[in-house]
């Protein structure tokens, strides 16, 4: 009876309708008294009623189990399986309601889940045989769980990175609690006990459980010494375990001693590298390596696994810092070449040059440790330090462009940082943003952060906010390896783990080398007088060669000998170059050239230009197809106002007439006929910001459909990239920079959503537009097509600052070049850029075109239109866009004036939008015998010979400028000394518009309009 008892008792749980009697006399209450339950049963059964409204012990059932109990007690193999393991479990002692055991599922554990009873080896005896599970083991198995997700997320914040031992590299010393093995309540005593392992980690290796002590050393080894991993936050689970495997599979980062060796002679090379030019040149500023040599054998280790992977071409951009160290022992870039920008030799070239520290290059080469050829270029940088980043991605992502490698498996980039400036300057938030869309995306860029822990003079604490210098790089899911550099080995790991993640996943991925600056922010700075404690440290600190070196010695996979020996091989081959490189006498700029055009120059006339005027049929060939819809136009469904445009622009081709958008499109589609790539990015150009272009037709009823009228003109013709960009201007300007330097046959344009939004990119057009030809001998054809005109919109949608590029334009405005057949190419030959403010479309046209035809690249920067888009008189003729035809640096006056030269009392001057204005306000005058006006289309370089002719027209007339730009604005500033040369100051040129501002133009309309009455009076006053 009481084995009776105790079984009916494991059922009390499960029967709670059941009237409450005392377990002892349970049994017997059921054997005498069978009929009581069942009294107050429903009389129909739902058998979708909840188990609580159920009886389930009635006087039938109870009777059921003390016959199945009994026969059980006979022979356990006479009843089900369920009812043995229930009656087992019972004898055994279990619970109330512990008793139960659910049949086995057949169905396979989620990912993330594992079967209770795999637990069971951890339960203890009762529970492996189906009794009670101890809350404590599970709990304590979560907490192991726990423990092993914290190292995941939180190792890193207490991993030591810092070679110096004096700083957190996330600027905080305190240790996360999650991270204590008695924050979950364990105790030493627990420390032996065997855990099973999660499937969301790889410490165990083969094995699937460990003591609670091995897991929390591998997961140290894995987290917490020389390498700190941040990658938890990236949204993909396939990714997360990647980077899960690679770091914490046992013995995952062991290496044999041929490696150990490579990096041990990589190491030394880049090391006295600096010795040496420290030793030759003692004084001057070099910006060196010291305290973070590991930076060259880990860009090796990058280019050499990537290259095993299939990389044939690798794009790299880097601050001064290690420069010089990139180019000898990376690139391996003749020392004789290094050595001579020390010696203050002239140029045997053109151009002014730059320090040896900005100096980019270009070289193929064979890798040595894959046996194949790789091409290495590292793109010249001014001392902005993070300027290059996007033009670095341009490059490369033209490069993957013209090679057809879609998926970025040929050509990569690399980018190295400074820990100050990749926290500090947004070109870098910029480049990260266009990392993955669709026409910027370059399909995944390592980024190395030489991280000196301090940023010219100013610490962390107080240059960052974040508590790495690398968080940046967290909005882009791009995973974050800091490592300490002064475990090579361990710094070779991750570099290995970052080229294999770009090659798996093509995305960003970021190697931040914990290091230092041994000397000042250069070698004759003094860095005591601000970090003296840091300093103090730094010079009682061994160097990072020495201390590989001591540490491959006592294991023994080096002698003392062999490391001298490779030392001393090293000093003699940069003695030899230092020899050789005295007996040069002239240094040469196109040595450092980072982007050479193979075949381009070679055979050209270079003062010879092509024809840019082109065949009627191919005008209406562009023109019409531009201005039809697309082919299947029954079930693409475009908008009813683009019905009307293209019916607008059809009519214009059959009249024989162009807008501006035609004239565009017919230059565009002229080029891609020709073979020429054309590239057309900006914020929404697309469209067009005036919604005049509309480069891509929407389907109205289907997300995504779209039809491109430009890349379906021919079946042969190059191909057309239209983009709308982010919302960046530093970021894309510099990227299409890049991109333009990459092949010269290719016209690549960039438009400003209003003109004056171009100052936003003002460290790329002056550090890299206006100048870079001249000091690093690289040419660039790319067009800036800015909107600009006062027409009342404010201060901000006015002006493109016509004024600031024709200032850094680089013709001499008091010397009047001789006159010849080749005046006009000659000027653009001789000059840094073109600036031109085109009044009609024919000559918009034309412009674009000349870009391709001339005989060499120069940038082109255009102010471009808003209300001549649909100005009725800003219309061209097929005859000035046919054969023969050309572009016209002056529009010179071709009305009633020009019949009759000496009676003309005045000349206007003037350039772009205004000539419609002032032409509408003379013609109401009835002034056009009296008044001639003239357009100078391109303004620099400045048409001295065409003005010179102009003026000697009307000998009798006053000569004057009217812009309707400000006085200090505008293109008067640079005009003036240059009529003056063209004129050879016998007559006198006046200045009508409006007067000197501060702002580029009112904010008040009816400002506005009184402003350009008296402007339009002004000019016509006689």
């Amino acid at each position: 009876m009481h084995r009776a008892r105790t079984v009916i008792n494991n059922l009390v749980p499960l029967a709670p309708l059941v009237p409450k009697v005392a377990p002892e006399r349970f049994a017997a209450w059921l054997a005498a008294a069978p009929n009581k339950i069942i009294i107050n049963s429903p009389p129909k059964r739902w058998y979708n009623a909840p188990v609580a409204t159920e009886p389930f012990l009635n006087g039938s059932s109870g009777s059921y189990v003390e016959e199945m109990y009994n026969s059980w007690l006979a022979d356990p193999k006479s009843v089900h399986a369920s009812w043995d393991a229930f009656f087992r479990n019972s004898s055994s002692g279990a619970g109330p309601g512990q008793a139960y055991q659910a049949p086995p599922s057949l169905a396979l554990p989620g990912r993330n889940e594992t079967a209770l009873t795999s637990l069971a080896p951890f339960f203890g005896g009762g529970a492996a045989l189906g009794g009670q599970v101890d809350d404590k083991v599970i709990d304590d198995h979560l907490a192991v769980q726990a423990i092993i997700r914290s190292y995941q997320i939180r190792g890193h914040h207490i991993a030591e990175l810092d070679p110096l031992g004096i700083s957190s590299a996330d600027l905080d010393d305190r240790i996360p609690p999650e991270l204590l093995y008695n924050h979950y309540s364990f105790e030493e005593k627990d420390m032996e006990r065997v855990f099973k392992l999660p499937s969301t980690t790889y410490i165990g290796g083969k094995d699937k459980a460990l003591p609670l002590k091995e897991i929390l050393r591998r997961l140290e080894t894995a987290y917490c010494r020389h390498i700190g991993v941040e990658f938890m936050f990236i949204n993909s689970l396939e990714q997360c375990n990647w980077i899960r495997q690679k770091f914490e599979t046992p013995g995952i980062m062991e290496m044999d001693s041929d490696q150990k060796r490579l990096i041990l002679a990589r190491l030394t090379r880049a090391t006295h590298f600096e010795a040496f030019l420290a030793r030759k040149w003692s004084s001057e500023k070099r910006f060196g390596l010291e305290g973070c040599e590991i930076l060259i054998p880990a860009m090796k280790q990058i280019i050499d696994k990537s290259t095993e992977l299939g990389v044939e071409s690798i794009v790299m951009g880097m601050p001064h810092r290690g420069r010089l160290n990139v180019l000898a022992n990376v690139c391996r870039k003749p020392l004789e070449q290094i050595f001579t920008q020390f010696a203050g030799l002239e140029a045997a070239d053109d151009g002014s040059g730059d320090v040896k520290y900005h100096l980019g290059t270009y070289i193929e080469r064979l890798n040595r440790v894959t046996n194949k050829n790789i091409r290495l270029a590292v793109v010249a940088n001014p001392s902005h330090l993070e300027a290059c980043d996007p033009i670095v991605q341009g490059k490369t992502r033209a490069e993957q462009f013209y090679r057809g490698d879609g998926e970025g498996k040929k050509v990569m980039s690399m980018l190295l940082h400074g820990d100050a400036a990749f926290c500090g300057q947004g070109i870098v938030f910029e480049t990260f943003h266009l990392s993955d869309l669709p026409d910027y995306t370059t399909h995944g860029t390592i980024h190395i952060v030489v991280n000196n822990q301090i940023g010219f003079t100013t610490d962390p604490r107080f240059s960052r906010s974040s508590p790495y210098c690398t968080d940046v790089a967290r909005v882009v899911n791009a995973p974050i390896f800091h490592v300490n550099s002064d475990d090579p080995e361990s710094v070779m790991h991750v570099c290995n783990v970052a080229a294999e993640w770009r090659n798996t996943f093509h995305k960003d991925v970021v190697v931040d080398i914990v290091s230092y600056r041994r000397n000042g922010h250069n070698e004759i700075d003094e860095p005591m007088f601000t970090q003296p404690l840091m300093y103090r440290k730094i010079r009682n600190t061994k160097p990072g060669l020495q201390l590989y070196a001591e540490k491959l010695i006592k294991e023994g996979t080096v002698t003392e000998e062999e490391v001298k020996d490779v030392a001393d091989k090293y000093e003699k081959i940069c003695e030899e170059a230092y020899t050789n490189a005295r007996k040069e006498t002239h240094i040469k700029y196109k040595d450092w050239l980072d982007s050479p055009w193979s075949g381009f120059f070679e055979g050209k006339d270079p003062l010879k230009v092509s024809l840019t005027g082109i065949k009627e049929d191919t005008l209406v060939h562009v023109g019409k197809r531009f201005s039809s819809p697309p082919p299947n136009a029954a079930e693409f469904v475009i908008h009813r106002g683009l019905e009307r445009i293209l019916k607008a622009r059809m009519e214009m081709v059959e009249a024989r007439t162009v807008d501006w958008a035609l004239a565009e499109a017919m230059a565009f589609g002229s080029l891609l006929k020709e073979g020429i790539h054309v590239r057309l990015s900006g914020q929404d150009v697309e469209r067009g910001t005036f919604s005049h272009r509309h480069h891509v037709l929407h389907h109205q009823n289907v997300d995504k459909a779209t039809y491109r009228p430009l890349c379906f003109l021919y079946p042969d013709q190059a191909p057309y990239t239209v983009s709308n960009s982010s919302l960046s201007e530093f970021g894309v300007l510099g990227f299409e920079l890049g991109y333009s330097m990459t092949n010269p046959n290719a016209l690549v344009c960039w438009e400003a959503q209003f003109g004056d939004f171009n100052n936003t990119a003002q460290c790329i057009i002056d550090q890299f537009i206006s100048s870079g030809q001249a000091k690093w001998v690289r040419q660039s054809g790319l067009v800036m097509l800015l909107p600009h005109g006062l027409e009342g919109m404010g201060p901000e949608h006015s002006s493109a600052r016509l004024e600031r590029f024709l200032q850094m334009s680089s013709d001499d405005p008091d010397y009047f070049p001789p006159e010849s057949e080749e005046f006009a190419v000659r000027q653009l030959h001789d000059i840094n850029w073109i600036v031109a403010n085109c009044s009609s479309p024919a000559n918009y046209f034309h412009i674009l075109r000349r870009q391709i035809a001339l005989p060499f690249r120069k940038p082109l920067v255009i102010m471009t239109p808003k209300s001549l888009l649909r100005h009725p008189e800003a219309k061209s003729s097929f005859d000035e866009m046919v054969e023969g035809s050309e572009f016209l640096r002056v529009i010179p006056e071709g009305g009633a004036a020009s019949q009759n030269p000496s009676s003309v009392k005045k000349v206007v001057f003037c350039t772009g939008k205004v000539y419609y204005d002032l032409k509408k306000a003379r013609d109401s005058k009835d002034l056009a015998s009296d008044i001639a006006i003239s357009r100078v289309e391109q303004i620099s370089p400045f048409p001295f010979d065409l003005v010179k002719n102009e003026c000697a027209k009307y000998p009798n007339a006053e000569l004057v400028w009217a812009q309707e730009e400000h006085k200090n604005q505008g293109a008067w500033s640079y005009v003036q000394p240059r009529f003056n040369t063209a004129l050879n100051n016998t007559r006198s040129l006046s200045y009508v518009g409006r007067p000197t501002a501060a702002s580029p133009a009112t904010g008040s309309k009816m400002q506005h309009y009184k402003e350009h009455a008296q402007l339009l009076e002004d000019t016509l006053a006689l």
